[in-house]
């Protein structure tokens, strides 16, 4: 029962920090393996087309792969600080830009991407991941 009052982490925090990053990148690598398909890419373009953005067909590409590709490094763990910021950063456009920032009632999804994402920012890779393995790694050279 201490444990619970503590203000400390639980014993198991970092590997219920690493299903967090893993799920989550899993989510995101899903939604961006959409760039691979060009009907939901053009579906995408001309969407961004109808809110006016500019370079709507870049803008949709560019997004798709920065959830594919920081999906993939969050699930591995792999420079999880550097791949979450273009996550938040698509994440916030589409929150904002796209959802015009009703985050409390309609546009939750993407910005818990964002919430996600800062998390991972401040908290790094965590301890079961790619990244702790290198530097365990690198220590022992």
């Amino acid at each position: 029962m201490n444990n619970w009052l503590s203000t400390r982490p639980l014993k198991n925090f970092e590997t219920v920090y690493a299903l967090l990053r893993i799920i989550t990148g899993f989510f995101m690598l899903l939604h961006g393996w959409e760039v691979l398909n060009p009907t939901i890419m053009a579906d995408n373009g001309k969407w961004l087309t109808e809110l006016h953005f500019p370079a709507p067909a870049t803008l949709a590409y560019l997004g798709k792969g920065a959830e594919l590709v920081s999906g993939a490094c969050l699930m591995i763990g792999l420079g999880t600080r550097f791949a979450v910021l273009p996550l938040i950063l698509t994440m916030l456009l589409i929150a904002f830009g796209m959802g015009h920032g009703k985050v409390w009632y309609e546009d939750q999804h993407p910005f818990m991407f964002v919430l996600l994402g800062v998390l991972f920012w401040s908290g790094g890779s965590g301890k079961w991941s790619v990244d702790a393995w290198l530097e365990q790694k690198n220590q022992k050279l």
